[in-house]
């Protein structure tokens, strides 16, 4: 799916009070949030996905019911004609191939030259020699952030080839945030955990994202779904991508906190999570908004 703006366009850089000013409070995250999304909304930011079967849907629609505007573009012979032209990209390897890897790392060449932001989602990065060293390569190449449950992270981190529980996680987000932390330190990149409390870390600064509700582990890709939104942010405010990946976090999960208001089970919860992010407004979005520091 190929969204509705593919002209390059300049990056865009907030310089409004609000934006350049680092939060140290709690009461600061709330306003962020809204300006990210705010922005995010006004500019509609193109943002290449080259990203695995399952989550190709609910990824696209992620992005388009925030704002932004998905391409799902993952041929080589598009990715020289394509990928300058978006302002970010997100790399997932749920469904990893030999004939896929090639282009990816086609695609972050080119976002690096450019100097795009782009964002790796290390799925089930333990579960084979294979897909962990493509994990390792893609990390090698620096990616702006890095987002996993914590048992990818701590495979990463251990680059070994640990037990592994699908893409699923068998350790909570707490647990890998020591390894996240190191991994941070070691890329450049901003990390991610996803859990109970999502944490983001720049290797120094830990920040945890408190939204979102137990059955959004019930839907497939919703994982998938927050990396691509990540990507978005990241997109808008690429200086600040701590800041960027913990706003994202957190609106993802108060659309799934607002769409369970309206669930029955996870099929309605999918379709209520992507409605309440399309329509999540201000007041919403500041009141419900729990990020603080670890």
């Amino acid at each position: 799916m190929i969204g509705k703006n593919t002209g390059e366009e300049p990056e865009r850089i907030a310089s409004t009070s609000s934006m350049e000013t680092r939060p140290n409070s709690i009461e600061d995250w709330p306003s962020r949030a809204w300006n990210l999304l705010s922005k995010l909304r006004d500019q509609s930011p193109l943002v290449q996905c080259i990203t695995n079967f399952v989550s190709m849907d609910l990824m696209a629609n992620t992005l388009l019911s925030a704002g932004a505007s998905p391409a799902m573009i993952h041929s080589i012979e598009e990715i020289p004609d394509f990928t300058p032209h978006a302002r970010s990209l997100c790399i997932n390897v749920g469904t990893l191939s030999s004939d896929w890897l090639p282009a990816m790392k086609a695609a972050v060449v080119l976002a690096n030259k450019f100097g795009k932001p782009w964002v790796l989602d290390p799925v089930a990065a333990g579960a084979s020699g294979f897909r962990l060293n493509a994990c390792l390569e893609l990390v090698g190449m620096k990616p702006t952030v890095i987002r996993g449950n914590g048992s990818e992270i701590i495979a990463l981190f251990k680059a070994s080839l640990g037990a592994s529980k699908g893409v699923d996680s068998s350790h909570e987000s707490t647990d890998a945030m020591e390894a996240a932390k190191s991994l941070a330190q070691a890329s450049g990149a901003i990390v991610a955990v996803s859990g109970a409390v999502d944490i983001i870390t720049d290797g120094n600064r830990v920040v945890g994202a408190h939204n979102g509700v137990p059955m959004m582990q019930k839907i497939t890709a919703t994982g998938c779904a927050v990396t691509a939104l990540i990507a978005a942010f990241v997109a808008v405010d690429p200086l600040h991508a701590l800041e960027a990946t913990a706003s994202a976090f957190s609106i993802f999960g108060i659309a799934g906190e607002l769409g369970m208001n309206m669930a029955k089970g996870p099929a309605s919860l999918r379709m209520h999570l992507i409605d309440s992010l399309y329509s999540l407004d201000q007041v919403a979005l500041l009141s419900h908004t729990k990020i603080t520091s670890l």
